[in-house]
C-alpha cells in the first residue's frame, strides 16, 4: 500500500526560521521511510493572511482528495477554522500557539486564540514539538490529550570544535529579528556589560519584521555597540554550524518558544546557554547547561550573562554539561517515526 499524504505550508518552504526548517526536514526524513508527500503553498502573510491568500488557501485545501491525510502547518491553520472543518483526515501541526506571538494586541492575540481553538477542535491528530505546547493545548484549546503526539526537532551528531584561544568570548543569538525573540533585551543587557571582552554575532532573518529589524539597527547604535555586534541575517546551514562551533556562549532573550530549536542546537554542539525560562525553553535546555531566567528581565539577563562571560571555568562547566545533555537530544529518523506514527493513526 502507498503511503501518502499532503502538506500544506504557509509561503515559501524555504523560509529561514525554525518552524520552517522543522517542516523541511521532516518531510525529507519521512520521504526516507517511504512516504509520498504533496507540498501544498498556501500562501504568504499568515497568520494574518488577506482574503484573496485566503480564499486560494481553502480552494488548495479541498481541491486534496478527501481520503488523503493533510498536515497544515498551524502558522495557517490557526486561521483557516473553516478550512479545517471541511478537511476529513486532517493532521495539526502547531510549533506553538498564534495567540503568545510578541507584538500583537489584545484584540488580536483573542482572536487568533478563539480562531486557533476552532480550527484544532476539527482536527483527527494533532502534532507539537514539546510537552510545553502539549499542556498548553490541552489547558487552554480544549484539545483531549489523547489526540496529541508530541515530536521534538531532531539532532544531528555534532563532533565538538575547540573554542577560540583569544580573549574575547564569542556570544551567538540565532532566530529571526521578530518581537518574540527579545533582540531589544539582549542588547540592553549588553549594554551594561561594556567592561567585559565581549562580542555577539546575530544570525537570523531580518526581513521578516522590518519594525523589529530597524529597532535593533537603532538599538545598537544607541548603545554604541556597532563595533562589537554583527547582524548577519539569514545564513546558509553551512554557516550556521560553523557559527556554533565558534560561539563561546548562545544568549538569547526569547520572550516565548514552542520548543526552541536554536537552543537544542546550541545544546548539540555543547555551547553553553543564557536564555529565559518562557515556553518550552526550560524542557529543551537542562538547569546544568544553561542560565534561565524570567523573560523581559534585562537585569537579569545582564547578570547571567557576566557569570558566563567573566568566568572561563563556569563556562566550561556549563559547556561540559551541553556535550552530556547532547546525547540525549533526539535524532530527526527517530522524531520522523514518531511524526508517521501520528500519520498512520489519522489514516
Amino acid at each position: 500500500m502507498v503511503k501518502r499524504f499532503a502538506f500544506a505550508v504557509p509561503g515559501d518552504l524555504s523560509t529561514p526560521t525554525g518552524g520552517y526548517a522543522y517542516d523541511r526536514r521532516m518531510i525529507a526524513e519521512l520521504g526516507k521511510l517511504g512516504w509520498q508527500i504533496e507540498i501544498v503553498n498556501l500562501g504568504a502573510g499568515f497568520p494574518f493572511p488577506n482574503d484573496t491568500t485566503r480564499k486560494a488557501a481553502h480552494e488548495r485545501l479541498l481541491a486534496i482528495p478527501a481520503d488523503r491525510v493533510v498536515v497544515v502547518d498551524g502558522l495557517a491553520l490557526g486561521v483557516l477554522p473553516e478550512s479545517a472543518r471541511a478537511l476529513r483526515r486532517l493532521l495539526a501541526l502547531v510549533h506553538h500557539p498564534l495567540a503568545v506571538e510578541s507584538g500583537i494586541s489584545a484584540a488580536q492575540a483573542e482572536s487568533l486564540r478563539a480562531s486557533e481553538q476552532a480550527a484544532l477542535s476539527a482536527a483527527r491528530h494533532v502534532v507539537v514539538t514539546s510537552a510545553a505546547t502539549a499542556q498548553q493545548l490541552s489547558s487552554h484549546y480544549a484539545v483531549p490529550a489523547e489526540r496529541i503526539t508530541v515530536v521534538r526537532p531532531g539532532s544531528d551528531p555534532v563532533h565538538p570544535a575547540p573554542r577560540s584561544a583569544d580573549n574575547k568570548v564569542r556570544l551567538l543569538s540565532v532566530g529571526a529579528v521578530v518581537p518574540r525573540k527579545g533582540y531589544d533585551v539582549l542588547i540592553t543587557a549588553l549594554a551594561t556589560l561594556s567592561d567585559l571582552p565581549w562580542i555577539l554575532t546575530i544570525a537570523g532573518d531580518c526581513t521578516r519584521n522590518p519594525k523589529a529589524a530597524a529597532q535593533l539597527k537603532a538599538d545598537i547604535e544607541h548603545h554604541g555597540l556597532g563595533d562589537r555586534v554583527a547582524v548577519l541575517g539569514a545564513v546558509s546551514a553551512q554557516q550556521l554550524g560553523e557559527l556554533y562551533a565558534q560561539a563561546d556562549v548562545f544568549a538569547l532573550a526569547s520572550r516565548f518558544e514552542g520548543y526552541g530549536m536554536a537552543f537544542a542546537e546550541a545544546i548539540a554542539h555543547g555551547v553553553p546557554v543564557v536564555g529565559t525560562n518562557a515556553g518550552a525553553i526550560p524542557g529543551t535546555v537542562p538547569p546544568d547547561a544553561g542560565l534561565l531566567v524570567a523573560p523581559d528581565d534585562a537585569t537579569a539577563f545582564a547578570s547571567a550573562l557576566r557569570r558566563l562571560i567573566s568566568n572561563s571555568d563556569e563556562r566550561r562547566r556549563y559547556a561540559y554539561a551541553a556535550r552530556s545533555a547532547a546525547g540525549q537530544l533526539p535524532t530527526w529518523p527517530e522524531s520522523a517515526k514518531l511524526f508517521a506514527g501520528a500519520l498512520e493513526a489519522v489514516t
